[in-house]
C-alpha cells in the first residue's frame, strides 16, 4: 500500500489540473491592452481599438465608493490640463447606477466620458479587483500601468508619468 501511495497521489493531483477550469486571460503590464467596447451614459459608444495615437486613462470607478470619489476631482483637473488630441480619460462604472454616477460628475465638474460596464466585461478582462482601479495604456495598445486604490492624479509624480507616455 505504501509503495501506490505517492503514484496514487501524483494521479490525483494530474487529474485536479486539468479538471480545474483555467483562468481567463486578464491585462498585463508590457502586453496589448484587453480591447473593448463599451457605450457611456450619454449614448456614444467607445472602443478601444479606435483609440490607438492616444494615450488612454481607463479608470474603474464606483459612486458608492469613498476612494473613487475622493480621487475625482483629480481626475477631472488632469483631464482639463492634458491635450485633448493625444490624450484620453475613460471612466468606467462598475456595478452602479449610472443616472447617479452622471449627477456625482455633474456636481464635481466632471467633463470625461462615463463608460457604463453591464455585464462586467471590460472589468473581467482586466482582472479588476476592486475600484478604485486605473490602467494607463500607450499610444500603440500597450498596457502600461495599473494603479489599484485612489490616486492624486494632479500630483507632480502623476502628471510626470503621464506626460513621459504622451512624449512617445
Amino acid at each position: 500500500m505504501k509503495r501506490l501511495l505517492p503514484p496514487l497521489t501524483m494521479l490525483c493531483l494530474a487529474f485536479l489540473l486539468v479538471a480545474c477550469p483555467q483562468r481567463p486571460e486578464v491585462a498585463q503590464i508590457g502586453k496589448p491592452a484587453p480591447e473593448f467596447t463599451l457605450v457611456d451614459t450619454k449614448g456614444k459608444t467607445w472602443a478601444l481599438a479606435e483609440l490607438k495615437g492616444k494615450v488612454v486613462f481607463l479608470n474603474f470607478w464606483a459612486t458608492w465608493c469613498p476612494p473613487c470619489r475622493q480621487e475625482l476631482p483629480s481626475m477631472q483637473a488632469i483631464h482639463a490640463a492634458m491635450p485633448a488630441d493625444s490624450f484620453i480619460m475613460l471612466a468606467v462604472l462598475s456595478n452602479d447606477d449610472p443616472a447617479l454616477a452622471d449627477a456625482m460628475a455633474a456636481k464635481i465638474g466632471a467633463t470625461f466620458p462615463i463608460l457604463v460596464d453591464p455585464e462586467n466585461k471590460a472589468a473581467q478582462a482586466y482582472g479588476l479587483t476592486g475600484v478604485p482601479e486605473t490602467y494607463i495604456i500607450d499610444k500603440q495598445g500597450m498596457l502600461r500601468e495599473k494603479f489599484l486604490g485612489a490616486v492624486q492624479w494632479d500630483s507632480a509624480e502623476s502628471l510626470g508619468m503621464l506626460r513621459k507616455y504622451l512624449a512617445q
